[in-house]
């Protein structure tokens, strides 16, 4: 079956959903874009023409397009302020909503929108599409196997400089909101625990180009006694890590490194004698499937499988939420200076 989408916000990131879609070949098979939808007319027409949509439906009304072309999937890249009535709508007109992160702009929005998704008997689900590379999923699975032994806790620094302009360097808290749910989904992800509280320091450094909130210190309380610390900035020039942040994960038996990008190291115990412990360096294994590390081609894949299915996709509404909860847990903790308990 192909499933017939519209797509909603056309601006520079939708660009890398319709590459997903228009040149993958089971995406290619499986869905056929039938709309876009932007406030700007003519971004949603040169959209359409750049990747040869010519017979696709372009307006500015959602419910219009919607209604036009009855479509089976709501494919949602608005900006956050825009995600809960996108989301309503999609779900009012029987469509399935793949949106992008984050999933609303409250914890009561997305707890609206899993409502409205259970009451439509459609699913909702959230582009977390850095846990679909190949170094979260291996992460994932050595801490599976125990190689580490129990798990104790993940670290990570994320600092960055990006000069986005626009949208993003007007944001309140723009690192927690924007960008660390990719990290803080990768951690929970992971590691497989739940998050139970958090503390957290927000600032605005001296030379930010941000209006607000581009760095931030957290120390999350996870199930079974696992922490996960974050150290982050938007706004850190001269020594960049990666996108996914530099890594460092502890269990009782040893240590994995990973900087973020394709440099990994592990070790551990290979003795019980001496003042430091002597250890052994072990291979970090490969993910289960390689079909699972293609950033959003793997997320999109993910849903409509889940969609032929009739089960719920890996970043379901009712799953990410608790990512969610974490972004918001960590803004409150900063703004009330206080240790928060986290609850989706």
């Amino acid at each position: 079956m192909t499933y017939k989408a519209v797509l909603c916000g056309c601006g520079a990131m939708a660009k890398g959903w319709l590459k997903a879609l228009t040149t993958v070949p089971a995406l290619v098979e499986s869905v056929t874009v039938v709309g876009l939808v932007d406030l700007d007319r003519a971004t949603a027409a040169a959209l359409a023409a750049e990747f040869g949509l010519s017979d696709a439906v372009v307006g500015t009304d959602l419910e219009e397009v919607l209604a036009t072309t009855r479509p089976d999937i709501l494919f949602d890249i608005v900006i956050p302020a825009a995600r809960r009535s996108v989301v309503a709508v999609g779900l009012a007109h029987g469509c399935h909503v793949l949106s992008e992160k984050p999933m609303a702009a409250s914890l009561d929005e997305a707890r609206d929108l899993r409502r409205l998704a259970d009451q439509a008997g459609r699913l909702h689900a959230v582009v977390q599409n850095r846990r679909y590379i190949a170094g979260v999923r291996r992460i994932r699975r050595m801490i599976e196997e125990g190689t580490l032994g129990r798990l104790t806790g993940l670290h990570c620094d994320f600092f960055l400089g990006p000069h986005f302009g626009g949208f993003r360097e007007a944001m309140d808290n723009v690192l927690l909101l924007d960008m660390a749910i990719h990290t803080f989904d990768a951690a929970r992800f992971m590691s497989g625990k739940d998050p139970l509280a958090v503390y957290c320091h927000e600032h605005n450094p001296p030379g930010s180009w941000y209006r607000h909130g581009a760095a931030a210190n957290a120390i999350f309380e996870f199930s079974d006694d696992v922490v996960f610390t974050y150290r982050g900035s938007w706004c850190a020039e001269g020594g960049p890590t990666s996108w996914e942040s530099a890594w460092r994960i502890t269990g009782t038996s040893g240590t994995l490194l990973w900087d973020g990008a394709d440099r990994f190291e592990a070790n551990v115990i290979a003795g019980t004698d001496g003042f430091f412990r002597p250890t052994t360096p072990v291979t970090v294994p490969l993910p289960e499937s390689e079909a699972d590390t293609h950033g959003h081609q793997s997320v999109i894949e993910s849903f409509i499988a889940a969609i032929r299915a009739g089960s719920r996709p890996e970043t379901d509404g009712r799953d990410n939420i608790k990512s969610l909860a974490m972004v918001f847990g960590a803004i409150d903790s900063a703004r009330d200076r206080r240790r928060v308990t986290i609850a989706a």
